[in-house]
């Protein structure tokens, strides 16, 4: 089934993290005709997970962008699943960062749930989130979750809600306007 001009694909990849997976992958787009929007790539322990949202100019057939994309050698035994991306490319207000919210510390299962809890309550929206697992000192380890989100001015209160909720779990706090 051949799709209309201008379509859009959302492309999600997963995979053993390798040298090179960024540019193979925004090549072989580049090379069948893709203008990339948003994207996101992170390595996830020995993985990595890369999203992007791709329109094309002209025809492109979805089995056909899909094949290319698992005959990439860098790509072996990757899961890669591509669906047409219905919504528009360009973000409304509620997309763009306007604070960056970090988060330190000992694992506290159920910290990503009281921290976007506060964030709700105060009409927050996470435009990106991410959380990695360090090395401390002695050995252990600790965690860094960002959140980067977009809340209207005047943030009355968030900040103090934010270190209340991160103190509670005997966790660092920082909260910084973009």
């Amino acid at each position: 089934m051949n799709q209309q001009m201008g379509d859009t694909f959302l492309i999600s990849i997963i995979g053993r993290d390798k040298v090179g997976v960024v540019s193979a992958v925004s090549n072989y787009l580049f090379e069948a005709g893709a203008n990339l929007a948003d994207c996101a790539f992170a390595v996830l322990g020995e993985g990595f997970e890369f999203s992007c949202v791709a329109e094309f100019t002209a025809e492109m057939e979805q089995e056909e962008l899909e094949t290319g994309l698992n005959d990439l050698e860098l790509l072996d035994g990757a899961r890669i699943t591509v669906s047409k991306f219905p919504f528009k490319l360009l973000r409304g207000d509620s997309g763009t960062i306007t604070h960056v919210v970090e988060i330190s510390g000992g694992d506290r299962p159920g910290l990503v749930a009281r921290m976007s809890e506060v964030l709700v309550d105060y009409g927050a929206n996470i435009v990106r989130m991410s959380s990695r697992r360090v090395t401390s000192v002695g050995g252990g380890f600790d965690y860094r979750t960002r959140f980067a989100i977009n809340v209207a001015e005047p943030i009355t209160g968030i900040e103090a809600a934010l270190y209340n909720t991160a103190g509670s779990l005997r966790l660092e706090c920082s909260f910084e306007k973009v």
